[in-house]
């Protein structure tokens, strides 16, 4: 069984244009590893850290208190989530120049030392190693190549540190640009971004619209 992790991140829910790119994404990839498992997460229903969490998630599950143990679940459960896939795609809108807070918040939950990463005398080890991550970033110009906002993208840079430090660093990114520059440009954005889709998952058929269904088979 190949299992799948699918992250979601916007605030527009079914109307986001990274979600739509990642499902489609999902819908090719799994016509090659028909025996797949996919978990959904949607970070936007993700609490941001508090004290209470962190002191929580950082202390010994068996030396927590009950009020500890509690505050620790989510994160304990995230962690299981990417722990037991082989394969993690992620929707990542751009928000003022980087992720939503909420995607910030479950890499926030995900990056524990002694569980996901840790530290050695040669430095920090991630510790989520052998799997293949696939990123979807959407934005609403276009920060790639020689344009002048490139220096701006904080999105694609953090997601690939964030990333890499708990040992996920076989990542590729797909663009959808250009989103809210013109509705020419939006379209063309999404077709680059599906003809990147194509060249990753060469043997899928073509992409003829989403099927959200397909997650829950």
């Amino acid at each position: 069984m190949h299992n799948i992790l699918l992250v979601t991140s916007s605030v527009f829910g079914e109307k986001s244009k990274s979600r739509d790119v990642a499902l489609e994404l999902l819908q090719a990839w799994r016509s090659t590893h028909a025996a797949s498992r996919v978990t959904v997460r949607d970070a936007s229903a993700i609490p941001h850290l508090t004290g209470e969490i962190f002191a929580a998630a950082m202390t010994p599950p068996d030396k927590r208190s009950a009020e500890q143990t509690a505050a620790a679940a989510l994160g304990d459960t995230l962690i299981e989530e990417i722990e037991a896939a082989d394969t993690v795609v992620v929707a990542a809108p751009m928000y003022n120049f980087s992720i939503s807070s909420t995607l910030k918040a479950w890499i926030d939950h995900i990056t524990r030392g002694g569980r996901t990463f840790r530290y050695t005398a040669a430095g920090p080890e991630g510790l989520l190693k052998n799997k293949k991550v696939f990123v979807v970033v959407s934005r609403g110009g276009f920060y790639r190549g020689d344009s002048p906002a490139k220096g701006m993208d904080f999105q694609e840079p953090y997601l690939r540190a964030a990333l890499g430090f708990v040992g996920l660093s076989d990542v590729t990114f797909i663009h959808v640009e250009g989103q809210g520059v013109s509705p020419e440009a939006a379209a063309g954005g999404l077709e680059a971004a599906r003809k990147t889709v194509a060249a990753i998952v060469p043997a899928a058929p073509a992409v003829a619209g989403i099927i959200p269904a397909a997650i829950a088979a």
